[in-house]
């Protein structure tokens, strides 16, 4: 920490491109200085759960989101410095290439979120199969923009020393940018792969050795003491604008459905519940035998289909979510909490029932079904968002509806940018439950933990006077 103004200081790790390696080198970094005792904050641009989940693994503290498409930018930039403040560093990992935004000007890129923090940007760079090249590129991208300052460069699958020395000569000569550091190419990828890219580490037994052998890596390939002085100061925040939301009444019990098959979960929306009044209840799905009592339920994404054998073993589990969503339980499902609440998923020829609740049939394609931002109104009969009301979520999905005998005009939502559940329409609705395809963050829809915390409170009130009644009878 800077200890003379007490505020942190930090870096933009961007690529120019998915895969160019700059999750290796932002969780390696994260890591590494974790690793000599220094406190760091890592952030992830955009919407993302797996980066993020191994970037807060390697910190050992939550990693936050921004995002400036999903949140305004007085927003953001209020959590951003909430939550930075009292660290050491600041590690934010960008998404795709760095100039790479929603259109050709490169609106919500890396580059411009880096701008507006005021961070510097330390650019990775894959050298497969390249030398000298590599100064054009990295050339292009400092003239690109020259109010992105591009402090460092790291070289990525090196395969030589001498291939190292050429284009760390050839970057330094053309662009006057030192490099940083170089990682020598591997046999296979640190991180464990599948179809939607790297592997939770909640999902995988190697997580710790496969952070130590990256921090070692990093450790032998990019030196702090090269690094950290590149850092910067970022943007300072009025206080007024770090305000928490008060505890708006009673404290009601909410349950959070968190283990290996539902784990896409916003350390942001998490904290809103609470501050609005919630005390969240961890529940697993294929451990517990039923609902505890609850005044609402919060079903996140996940991969319901790596885990759909025990999902449908505990049955218990699954008619105790139905039961109480009868009884007019307020539920909150996203994606693959939608899946889960449906009557089933086929996966390999082979049929697993789930909760029953909606009667919908899914099965899992191997390419994305739906992937990127969406924009969604609220139509009437919502239980969460008043009617005319716009949100921004994001969807990323492989699952198919294979088959549902409702309308498409009883959903929940109208699609103004996205697929949603079908024909551009959203959200499965029964009494209090509200089940979607759509992601949302607390910190770009403020009104969703207000909503969901008002249904539990509703629901509390409501069982409180029918209990009373039962008394008095």
């Amino acid at each position: 920490m800077n200890h003379k103004t007490g505020h942190p200081r930090g870096l933009v790790v961007a690529g120019l491109g998915g895969g160019s390696g700059k999750s290796v080198v932002a969780v390696g970094l994260v890591a590494l200085l974790a690793g000599l005792g220094h406190r760091v904050v890592p952030f992830k641009k955009g919407p993302d759960y797996i980066d993020a989940g191994w970037l807060s693994l390697a910190a050992g503290r939550p990693c936050f989101n921004l995002d400036p498409f999903l949140m305004a930018e007085e927003a953001m930039l209020a959590s951003f410095a909430e939550h930075a403040a009292g660290n050491d560093f600041v590690i934010v990992e960008g998404n795709r290439g760095l100039y790479d935004g929603v259109d050709a000007s490169g609106t919500y890129s890396t580059a411009e979120l880096a701008i507006r923090l005021g961070l510097p940007v330390l650019l990775v760079v894959d050298c497969t199969k390249t030398t000298r090249t590599v100064a054009a590129l990295v050339l292009g991208c400092k003239l690109l923009d020259p109010k992105v300052n591009i402090c460092g460069v790291v070289l990525n699958h090196i395969g030589s020393a001498r291939h190292e020395r050429i284009v760390r000569e050839s970057v330094e000569k053309y662009t006057a940018i030192p490099v940083v550091g170089a990682i020598r190419r591997m046999k296979k990828d640190i991180f464990p792969m599948r179809h939607l890219g790297v592997t939770p580490f909640q999902e995988y037994e190697g997580a710790e050795a496969a952070l130590q052998l990256l921090a070692e890596t990093m450790a032998q390939s990019v030196r702090p003491e090269d690094v950290v002085p590149l850092m910067r100061e970022p943007v300072t925040v009025p206080a007024e604008m770090q305000g928490r939301a008060p505890d708006r009444g009673r404290r009601v019990r909410i349950g959070v459905i968190r283990d290996a098959a539902f784990q896409f979960y916003y350390p942001e929306n998490l904290q809103a519940l609470e501050r609005e009044g919630a005390e969240l209840v961890e529940i697993n799905s294929m451990a517990a035998a039923e609902l505890p009592d609850l005044d609402a339920l919060y079903i996140g994404g996940g991969f319901p289909e790596t885990s759909a054998r025990l999902l449908a073993a505990n049955v218990s589990f699954r008619q105790s979510i139905k039961e109480r969503a009868a009884g007019g339980l307020p539920i909150y499902a996203e994606c693959g909490g939608l899946i889960y609440l449906g009557e089933k998923i086929t996966l390999e020829g082979e049929d697993y029932p789930l909760v029953g609740l909606f009667p919908v049939h899914f099965t899992l394609e191997k390419k994305p079904q739906a992937h990127g931002y969406s924009i969604l109104e609220a139509r009437p009969g919502n239980p969460f968002y008043a009617p005319g009301v716009q949100i921004k979520g994001h969807e990323f999905r492989y699952s198919r509806v294979a088959a549902w005998p409702g309308e498409a005009e009883a959903l929940g939502f109208a699609m103004q940018r996205g697929v949603g559940f079908m024909d551009g329409r959203d959200g499965l609705i029964f009494k209090n439950v509200l089940a979607l395809y759509s992601h949302v963050h607390a910190v770009g829809t403020p009104q969703w933990a207000t909503a969901l915390v008002g249904k539990a409170r509703e629901f509390a009130g409501q069982r409180e006077g029918t209990a009373a009644v039962l008394k008095s009878d």
